[in-house]
């Protein structure tokens, strides 16, 4: 892979909330989680453990649980027919919490992110969850925190990137595009001084 290629992947990923209803291979979702076991870790401690949800019964019991896109709720919700797929559960196994663990977070969840998008996969990261109810239907042990989820699906709607200093809110136009606004480089780069 050239390096343009990757960085077009890290470039093009969004959140994305509208997914076709077509499977995703299994073996690419293990794929994509064995990217996510080999970020970084402070102390190399390795808190992080995944619960991948791919049965459709199960993806229909977890889609109530979650929240989607506040600024514009309910306008970004999942409608009817293009809920995700699959979900990608990210548990910390609490015996192996250090205080940096959300730095691991981040960095193993990138790792998901970016290796779904270089399949085509279109992914959104999930902290509003209702945590208790998903731990019972899934049940996970209380020796784990539930920290969020991913939803998992092909993309069936595209997301727009705009650089602007003046706005965090993302929303969508009345052709129903999605825009999300990203400060400017230029107004969070220093180099060499202030």
């Amino acid at each position: 892979m050239e390096p343009s290629e990757f960085l077009q992947i890290i470039k093009t990923r969004r959140s994305i909330r509208q997914f076709q209803p077509k499977p995703i291979p299994l073996s690419i979702l293990t794929e994509c989680v064995n990217c996510a076991r080999l970020a970084p870790s402070a102390r190399n401690l390795q808190p992080i453990e995944y619960f991948l949800v791919t049965e459709p019964a199960t993806v229909d019991r977890i889609f109530p649980l979650l929240s989607w896109a506040g600024y514009i709720h309910p306008a970004g919700n999942p409608q009817p027919g293009q809920h995700p797929i699959a979900y990608l559960v990210v548990l910390l196994n609490k015996a192996r919490l250090q205080s940096h663990y959300v730095n691991d977070v981040g960095a193993a969840i990138e790792n998901f992110l970016l290796a779904a998008w270089a399949y085509g996969i279109a992914t959104c990261w999930i902290g509003s969850v209702k945590r208790e109810e998903l731990r019972q239907i899934l049940e996970i042990p209380q020796e784990y925190e539930i920290d969020s989820v991913v939803a998992c699906g092909y993309p069936a709607e595209t997301s727009y990137q705009v650089d602007r200093e003046d706005e965090v809110r993302y929303w969508k136009d009345a052709d129903q595009k999605f825009f999300v606004p990203k400060r400017p480089l230029d107004k969070i780069l220093h180099t060499n001084k202030w």
